[in-house]
This record gives C-alpha cells, structure tokens and sequence, in this order.
C-alpha cells in the first residue's frame, strides 16, 4: 500500500468511526500482510493534521487517539444545529472538578477543606456519570477515603493528551475565585499529579 492509500484509508476511519483512534487500532484495520508500522501511521497522521491547516476541521492527538474535529471558532454558529441545549454545570460543580484535576489524588475531605462548604453529593455523582473522575485509591488514614481523579475522558472532553497539558492556573479565564481556592504551596504545576495518575490512565486503557 503507498502512501496516498495509506493518508485516504487512515482519515477515512478517523471521518466514519467518529471517536478518537489511536495507532494501534488503525494499524489493526490492515490484514497483517499489508499492517504499516507504527512509525508510518504516526507520520501519516502528521501529514493529515498538516493538510487540514487552512479548513474548518483539525486533526488533534488527545489521551485517546486521534481526532478529527471542528475548528472551535465554527463551534458557537455549528452548535445551532442541534435542538439539545449543552448542559450547564453550577460554579460549585465546576470549582470541585478544577480542585480534582490540580490537586488529584484528593479526598473529598480535602475538596471540604479548600472549598470551606461541603461538597454536595449531586457534584460528585454527576461527574462520575459524565465519566470525568472515577477513584483511583485510598488515602491510608482512619476511615480510608475515597481518593478522586481524572479520567481519559476528562482529557478527550476538554482536548488534552496528559494532565500536563492543563493551562496554568494563572491562565485560567473567568474563574478568578478558583485560582485563589487553589493556591499551591509550591509552583501551581500539575507535574506531580501527572505521575500520581500515570498508573490510573494506564489501567483505564487495558479496560
């Protein structure tokens, strides 16, 4: 199979599966006489996202896989399609959610304590059922809680490949509060929260 075979049959997929793909399941489309190699797919899928520069669509590497989506800046006229409204999540939900992913793993003690209320059960359950955080642990004190973190679906909702990838929390927009609520004692980064759910993610994927 050459190349142009190859880019065609690859971003046909990525069009008709429409969820993420990752290398692998592309490469298991082929019968074994004809599988490229992952380094091929992977270069392959750089030529895609290249040629998408200039169009409405995108090709984008998230947690999952690949993606072909919609450029964001067509979303808000696109979304116009759809008689479904998006859901719309409380401050409360969205600032407990922003605590799992900065300060993962955390009890719900600790969300308790930075957040200075009591962390309604309805926020926990809804991102649960939304797939974003799941428990990954629990901390070795009396009572052994609950620890929460972020899931591979968090990362593909929002268009990330790794925590790493999570804006600073000096970046963060509209949410002036949160970024208080959430100060650090050392350096506001979420290298160390990469490691501590490294583990986790992996145990998502072979699930």
């Amino acid at each position: 199979m050459n190349n142009d075979q190859l880019k065609s049959t690859i971003e046909a997929a990525l069009l008709a599966y429409g969820q993420p793909l990752n290398v692998e399941q592309l490469r298991e489309m082929f019968d074994e006489f004809e599988r490229p190699d992952a380094v091929d797919v992977r270069k392959t899928l750089a030529e895609l996202a290249r040629d998408c520069d200039g169009r409405p669509m995108e090709l984008v590497e998230i947690a999952s896989g690949w993606r072909l989506q919609v450029r964001s800046a067509y979303a808000a006229r696109l979304s116009k399609l759809w008689q479904e409204r998006p859901s719309r999540y409380s401050r409360a939900l969205l600032e407990t959610l922003a605590l799992i992913a900065y300060r993962q793993p955390i009890t719900r003690a600790e969300i308790e304590d930075v957040r200075g209320v009591t962390v309604n059960p309805n926020i926990v359950r809804t991102l649960t059922e939304r797939g974003w955080i799941r428990v990954v642990g629990h901390r070795e004190v009396p009572g052994h809680p609950e620890l929460l973190g972020t899931t591979r679906e968090f990362l593909d909702y929002f268009g990330l490949k790794s925590l790493d990838e999570l804006p600073s929390l000096a970046a963060l927009k509209d949410m002036d509060d949160v970024g208080i609520q959430l100060e650090f004692d050392g350096p506001a980064t979420v290298q160390a929260t990469a490691a501590d759910l490294a583990a986790a993610n992996d145990a998502d994927a072979a699930n």
